[in-house]
């Protein structure tokens, strides 16, 4: 009875958010919907007894008011300070230097799309340094975005690229990877170099084939005509910001570098966090725009343009992403996980089938709640029994399970990447998981064969 619920209101919201509904308030009144039904029909609760107001009319409210606290304290400012970054980066001329820098070489190669494919393997390896997928995606918005789009391929293509490239949660000091291990019994740097890596290499080949030929197919069928930048009419442009000086290229990879560098690849003893990175980024701005300009009032007002980043993703941003975990709870409240579990175990399924229908309940979870995380953390703990219960090893359940949570999070229209992705690459989400589509079914479909490989290699 509940999944059946759970099922129909999420078809509601889908149908509601297709006809161009702000998904805002359609997720916040489908999570309601789901909580208050949760609560009447004994499925669950909504928040914990402590955090309750006493009144259940009031912790839906409750929930929502404590997720838009934590999150906009936390990934929140991420998000809106890589946007504010980005925004006066723009407002200074500093990406159009970098592209400028950067295009010239790249348009030797006469194919954008090669650049677009190389560019999310990139992306994917520095993963390894960087474990959140948003973090990683708002930086690369920053730094790669522009070049792509300055060798000519559309915004979309750019931004599924970029909002793909941690498609793997495949760093060794990820929290999936460690968790995945520990419920395996298997060590976690074995786990990651015996299992992990060869997965992921074989999908940089498979993967950005795929994005290649898929952008390049989609971009033609909408129309758009792949343009390089003209470097000859910016140069005799009237915009002040494409006269920016040459030295200006290195300001958005600030950030980026001073993440690296201060990494456990590299500088242990200091720690940087995103809003430091942007924050330094800022301030090495603002001297830049000193030193060229001579005028302070006129870096101060400058500043403006990273103020107005920040309320700018708030409002399309962190909001949406509230809304999305509003839903997720709705959810999670009616126990459709734990339904979906039970259902599994009682099939009698055969081991290799087992583990596809495992795979498959945490992807179509992940779709749904917007989240990798989520439900695979909730079916991580009971699978050392189901897979005691197939008779195969816990290691060919989990390694499937954790890369299709973070594959299928990134065909999901309400996760956090995507949402932020699409809000610095001004595209619409559900457009862009449109193109990340393609791209991560490839990706899902290694990740399978490759367990078969595993599970029949012994």
């Amino acid at each position: 009875m509940a999944l059946t619920i759970a099922l129909v209101v999420t078809l509601w919201v889908a149908y509601l958010i297709y006809k161009k509904y702000k998904p805002q308030p359609v997720l916040v009144i489908g999570g309601f919907l789901l909580m208050y039904v949760a609560v009447v029909m004994g499925y669950g609760k909504i928040v914990a007894p402590k955090a309750s107001t006493g009144a259940v009319l009031f912790d839906t409210f409750q929930f929502m008011s404590m997720t838009l606290s934590s999150r906009a304290a936390k990934l929140g400012l991420n998000i809106m300070c890589v946007g504010a970054f980005a925004k006066y980066m723009d407002s200074i001329g500093a990406s159009r230097a970098l592209v400028r820098m950067t295009i010239k070489p790249l348009l030797k190669l006469k194919s954008p799309y090669l650049v677009l494919a190389l560019s999310w393997v990139l992306g994917l390896c520095i993963g390894l340094c960087i474990n959140s997928a948003s973090g990683l995606a708002m930086l690369l918005m920053v730094t790669v975005f522009p070049i792509l789009l300055g060798l000519g391929v559309s915004r979309l293509a750019a931004t599924a690229a970029v909002a793909s490239t941690l498609c793997f949660d495949w760093s060794p000091s990820d929290t999936g990877t460690i968790l995945s291990a520990e419920t395996a019994g298997v060590d976690p740097v074995l786990y990651w170099t015996n299992y992990q890596v060869p997965i992921v290499i074989v999908s940089f080949f498979v993967v950005g084939t795929l994005f290649y030929f898929s952008q390049k197919y989609l971009d033609a069928r909408a129309g758009h005509v792949v343009k390089p930048v003209d470097l000859a009419a910016e140069e005799k442009s009237d915009d002040p910001r494409d006269h920016a000086p040459a030295i200006y290229a290195l300001l958005p990879v600030v950030p980026l570098a001073l993440i690296l560098a201060f990494s456990p690849l590299w500088i242990t003893w200091i720690k940087i966090n995103i809003i430091n990175a942007m924050m330094i980024g800022l301030a090495v701005g603002m001297i830049a725009e000193f030193i060229r300009t001579r005028d302070l009032k006129q870096v101060c007002a400058g500043v403006q343009a990273f103020f107005d980043g920040m309320g700018l993703q708030m409002a399309n941003v962190v909001t949406l992403i509230v809304a999305g975990q509003v839903f997720a709870q709705g959810l999670m409240s009616m126990g459709v996980i734990d339904t979906l579990i039970k259902s599994s175990q009682s099939a009698g399924f055969s081991p290799m089938l087992m583990m596809i229908v495992m795979v498959a309940i945490i992807a179509v979870s992940s779709i749904v709640m917007g989240s990798g995380n989520a439900p695979f953390f909730a079916f991580a703990a009971l699978t050392p029994a189901v897979a005691a219960a197939s008779g195969i090893a816990p290691v060919l359940f989990l390694l499937p399970m954790h890369f299709a949570a973070s594959i299928a999070r990134t065909c999901s229209p309400i996760t956090a990447v995507i949402v932020v992705s699409s809000g610095m690459g001004n595209v619409s989400p559900f457009d862009l998981v449109k193109r990340t589509f393609i791209p991560m079914t490839g990706a899902m479909i290694v990740n399978v064969a490759m367990t078969f490989f595993y599970y029949y290699r012994g």
